[in-house]
């Protein structure tokens, strides 16, 4: 079983820089099929904004997406992790924060992420989370 975070984080997370538009990065989360995109400034890690947020601080409050960057939608106020954390310890810092993602740094450069389904498909692939997360996505 993996014990650190290196060994169950997405290698190469999708960035954008904080100029980005609102509506580009939906696009960009659709094509990719993700749910959360890490946001940065010349490499340097800013913030993190999810499907969620892109609904909750852009869309229900009526801004132009392609007008809005997502500086203006994003988290920046940051929990990360480094590569060689305990996975015990990334799972105590989601229930204390309450985040489903953790950006997984070298300093303050990006290099992954590690997300709550991450964890339930290596800890307990039979639970629900676990099933749910290793499922095919639907489009």
């Amino acid at each position: 079983m993996a014990q650190h975070v290196r060994d169950v984080m997405t290698r190469a997370p999708v960035t954008v820089e904080q100029q980005a538009s609102v509506a580009s990065v939906a696009r960009l989360m659709r094509e990719q099929n993700i749910g959360a995109v890490l946001v940065t400034e010349e490499d340097h890690l800013r913030g993190l904004v999810s499907d969620r947020d892109l609904v909750v601080r852009a869309l229900a409050e009526a801004v132009d997406p392609e007008q809005t960057t997502v500086a203006n939608a994003c988290s920046d106020d940051l929990v990360t992790v480094s590569p060689d954390e305990d996975l015990d310890r990334a799972v105590e810092l989601m229930r204390e924060h309450s985040v489903r993602r953790l950006p997984v740094v070298e300093g303050d450069q990006p290099i992954g992420i590690v997300s709550l389904a991450d964890m339930a498909i290596e800890r307990d692939p039979q639970s629900a989370l676990g099933d749910i997360s290793a499922a095919k996505p639907n489009q």
